[in-house]
C-alpha cells in the first residue's frame, strides 16, 4: 500500500500538468486521474495519450473512474444501469465492458465506480477547527424526505436485482482483462424510505458483505471509503477495525478513501484525518496487517481559507498519511 490521490477529468482540465508536477513534488506517485472529456467517448488513443501525460510527470496511473459516478440519477445523462431500464442498460454495460477491456490492454489494472441513485445527500455545512467548513449530514435536518428522485420508489429487491444484473455482466470481463473493479459505498446510509429508497443497500457493512459475495472474483471488490462506512456505524472508533479486517483479509479492498468523521449513523461531520473520532494511525496499521495492496488517499477534505484551499488541504492530508507510513517504518511511495 502507498499514498495516492484522485482527480476527475473536469478537475484535471482546470489544474492541468502543474498539479501533476505538484503531486510528484509532494511525494504522491500513484494516482487515479481521469482523462479530460466524457468517459463514454474515451478511445484507446485517448487513454494511451493520457497515460503518457501522467508518466511524463513522473506519476503512475493506477486507475480511472468508469462512467458511473457518485452524482446520482438526477444529474447524469446515462443512468439506465442503476435505473434498471431495458434496453438502454445493455447498451451502457456494453460500453463499460469495452472500456474495461481497453484499460486492461493498456496496463491500467483497476477502475472505480458508483452504483448510486441518490448522489451524496448532505445538510447545511458546519464549522470545525479554525473555522474550516465541514461537509455535514444530520438526518433530522433533512427537508427532502418525501422528494422522489428520477428513480421513484425503489425496493431493496429491485436494487439487488440491478446490482446483480450489472455484476454478472462486467465481472467476467474484468477477470479476463485483469482489471480490478472497485465500487464505492452509498454515502451516507439513510433511514429506510428516504427519497423513495427502501434501503441504501451499499450504505452498510452488511450490505457491502453481500455485495462482494455476488459474482465472486478477485477482480470484484471495493473502493473502500472508510469515512462512508464509518457514517453507518453507531461507534465508528470501536467498530471500524473489525470491518477493515473482514474486507481486507478477503482481498476486497482495491482503493482506500482514508477519511475521518465526527459522529456516526445519521449524524456526522467530515473531518481532517487527525481531527475526527477514528484512530487513523490504528486503521493504517490494520490495513497493513491484512496486506492491503492499493492507494491510501484523502477524500472530501474540509474547505479552508487561502489562495489555493483545495491544494493546501489535500497537501496536509498527503503529509499526514506519509507521516503515518514513515512512523511505522513503511515505504509510502510505492514501486
Amino acid at each position: 500500500m502507498y499514498v495516492g490521490t484522485q482527480l476527475s477529468g473536469e478537475a484535471f482540465e482546470a489544474v492541468g500538468d502543474r498539479y501533476l508536477r505538484q503531486l510528484a513534488q509532494l511525494g504522491v506517485r500513484h494516482v487515479c486521474v481521469d482523462p479530460v472529456g466524457n468517459p463514454h467517448d474515451w478511445t484507446r488513443d485517448i487513454l494511451a495519450r493520457h497515460i503518457d501525460r501522467i508518466d511524463a510527470a513522473g506519476l503512475v496511473l493506477d486507475m480511472v473512474q468508469l462512467p458511473m459516478s457518485s452524482a446520482g440519477v438526477d444529474k447524469v445523462k446515462s443512468p439506465s444501469i442503476v435505473l434498471g431500464q431495458d434496453p438502454d442498460r445493455q447498451r451502457e454495460v456494453d460500453g463499460i465492458c469495452a472500456l474495461i477491456e481497453m484499460l486492461g490492454a493498456l496496463g491500467i489494472r483497476a477502475t472505480k465506480y458508483n452504483f448510486n441513485i441518490l448522489g451524496i445527500p448532505r445538510t447545511t455545512s458546519e464549522r470545525g477547527r479554525g473555522g474550516a467548513v465541514l461537509s455535514t449530514f444530520r438526518h433530522d435536518q433533512t427537508t427532502d424526505q418525501d422528494t422522489l428522485s428520477r428513480a421513484g420508489q425503489v425496493s431493496t429487491e429491485q436494487m439487488w436485482e440491478r446490482i446483480t444484473w450489472f455484476l454478472e455482466r462486467v465481472v467476467p470481463v474484468a477477470e479476463a482483462s485483469k482489471v480490478r473493479l472497485a465500487c464505492h459505498p452509498h454515502d451516507p446510509l439513510t433511514r429506510p424510505g428516504y427519497r423513495g429508497m427502501e434501503e441504501r443497500v451499499l450504505g452498510s457493512a452488511d450490505g457491502l458483505k453481500k455485495f462482494v459475495s455476488i459474482a465472486e472474483s478477485p477482480y470484484h471488490g471495493l473502493n473502500f471509503c472508510q469515512g462512508t462506512i464509518a457514517e453507518s456505524l453507531v461507534n465508528p472508533r470501536e467498530e471500524i477495525g473489525d470491518i477493515i479486517r473482514w474486507f481486507g483479509s478477503r482481498k476486497k479492498i482495491f482503493n482506500v478513501h482514508f477519511r475521518n468523521i465526527k459522529g456516526g449513523r445519521y449524524s456526522f461531520t467530515e473531518e481532517f484525518p487527525d481531527a475526527g473520532d477514528m484512530d487513523m494511525a490504528d486503521s493504517l496499521r490494520i490495513y497493513h496487517e491484512v496486506g492491503t495492496d492499493c492507494m491510501i488517499m484523502p477524500d472530501h477534505v474540509p474547505d479552508i481559507d487561502g489562495e489555493a484551499p483545495f491544494e493546501a488541504a489535500f497537501a496536509f492530508c498527503y503529509g499526514y498519511i506519509i507521516g503515518l507510513f514513515q512512523a511505522n517504518g513503511w515505504d509510502p511511495y510505492g514501486a
